[in-house]
């Protein structure tokens, strides 16, 4: 009986704990993601640490409010710690260099201690904000888009665009539509066969993604980690036979399809992606602008297609309180704003509004409230005019990975976005006028002052935009 009373004493105080916790402590999931070389881990990294010493966030209004900002365990114990201190130790140590790419669901909690305001104040005491952070691979958000779509369906788009895209598509994609020629689905399975094809469709996919483009799923096909091999990353897409007997090659890869979705896309969403309040999407339109019009228009339709899994709105309080989460605000971000002088900028998040144009119409009908800007996490250069040609023509310099500086001009941006989004949807193959360069910078040795944070560029309104209204 004594044991009982004990458990139950326990049960009573953690049930408390909990109730406190919840009345007067505000806990917000802010979900991380944006496509292969979008910046994630730089971009969490330079929040944090901008957001524990704010001498460089003068955007984020009342931010005065934060008396303390600090790490705390994470309250997921079975979801690996973003590396933080590692990270953020490789950007800015004497020899710095970009940190390793996000591979897997990681997660952090910040938390902030907040001095009272208002009329009010003196009476509630100082409260706390829980800021956790999921970071997560945009190749697994992609995969949210097969939940409603067959193997047929799925097979039949992607082969579709394999062969619109013959023209610019990488020679892996060539070789891949000679070996979908090769086969008879309606074969019986050779497990052979079947492994050579998803490693040759697996070879058109990372091609795919180094030439820019967005829409590459599966996406764990390019992230296999533990699952590398398995029969549920052992699939690809073909045409579907007449007739398709049981126990055909057709016939498997529909299975493995299908497992794919209820074993790995299925558990992804369920356990992390539906819990997030409030999202992040990093993207490289630049890198896009330099790979050409058909790669500046996959990412339009990429980001169209996935905003649908986000399930934007608003979350009514009794419903939040049930385990009903809608994401109630998106910040759509061009990164490496660095790499263009401060009077492109502009433009550059003009052309973002206008690519992502179709999306973000989608989220505000639905109650979210969107933001699209240009930001860099980690500023990496610096801006300088010099002449060409007898004009002057404004420029960044910085560090390239070999240790040398270089000045890069990239071209001019269009004022009117309608210019790139245009022949982007049209098919052209090129650029009407110049192309777009991109530059691979490497991050610059820091001098940080007590209470700074790593330079950036509109970092402080992009939390203004994810918290500003919490604090």
């Amino acid at each position: 009986m004594a044991r009982i009373a004990d458990r139950i004493g326990t049960l009573g105080s953690d049930l408390g704990d909990a109730v406190s916790g919840a009345l007067f402590d505000q806990t917000i999931r802010l979900g991380i993601t944006g496509l292969s070389r979008a910046g994630k881990t730089v971009f969490i990294t330079c929040l944090v640490a901008n957001l524990m010493d704010r001498a460089r966030m003068p955007g984020l209004v009342g931010a005065d409010v934060i008396s303390a900002a600090f790490l705390q365990p994470q309250p997921d114990d079975t979801v690996p710690r973003f590396d933080y201190e590692n990270h953020l130790a490789a950007l800015t140590g004497p020899a710095p260099y970009w940190p390793e790419g996000t591979k897997a669901v990681s997660e952090l909690r910040l938390s902030f201690r907040l001095r009272p305001r208002g009329l009010l104040g003196g009476l509630r005491g100082a409260r706390r904000l829980h800021l956790d952070i999921v970071d997560y691979p945009g190749e697994w958000l992609l995969d949210l888009t097969l939940m409603e779509k067959s193997y047929a369906e799925w097979s039949a788009e992607t082969l579709s665009r394999l062969e619109s895209r013959s023209d610019t598509a990488p020679p892996e994609a060539a070789a891949y539509r000679a070996a979908v020629t090769a086969t008879d689905p309606a074969a019986p399975l050779d497990e052979p066969q079947a492994q050579a094809l998803a490693r040759a469709f697996t070879a058109h996919l990372q091609a795919a993604r180094a030439a820019g483009w967005s829409d590459c799923t599966p996406g764990r096909f390019l992230l296999p980690g533990e699952l590398a091999g398995s029969p549920v990353l052992t699939f690809a897409p073909l045409p579907q036979p007449e007739p398709c007997p049981r126990g055909c090659l057709w016939r498997e890869m529909e299975r493995r399809y299908e497992a794919y979705k209820a074993r790995i896309v299925r558990p992804f969403f369920r356990d992390h992606f539906a819990k997030i309040d409030r999202q992040v999407v990093l993207l490289d339109v630049l890198g896009a602008l330099h790979h050409g019009p058909a790669a500046l228009e996959d990412m339009r339709r990429t980001m169209a297609q996935i905003l649908t899994a986000f399930r934007p709105g608003k979350t009514a309080w009794l419903a939040s309180l049930l385990g009903g989460k809608r994401v109630e605000r998106i910040l759509f971000a061009a990164t490496k704003a660095d790499h263009l002088h401060q009077n492109q900028h502009t433009k550059l998040t003009a052309i973002l509004a206008a690519l992502l144009r179709d999306a973000r119409d989608r989220a505000d009908f639905a109650g979210a409230d969107t933001a699209a800007m240009s930001i860099a996490s980690l500023r990496t250069t610096v801006e300088e005019t010099r002449p060409s040609r007898g004009e002057s023509l404004d420029m960044v310099r910085g560090h390239l990975p070999g240790g040398k500086q270089a000045a890069f001009y990239a071209g001019d941006l269009p004022a009117d976005p309608a210019r790139l989004l245009a022949p982007a949807r049209q098919g052209a193959a090129d650029w009407p006028q110049d192309r777009f360069q991109a530059m691979d910078f490497a991050p610059a040795p820091l001098h940080l002052r007590p209470g700074e944070g790593p330079p950036h560029i509109r970092l402080d309104r992009a939390a203004q935009f994810l918290i500003g209204d919490l604090l």
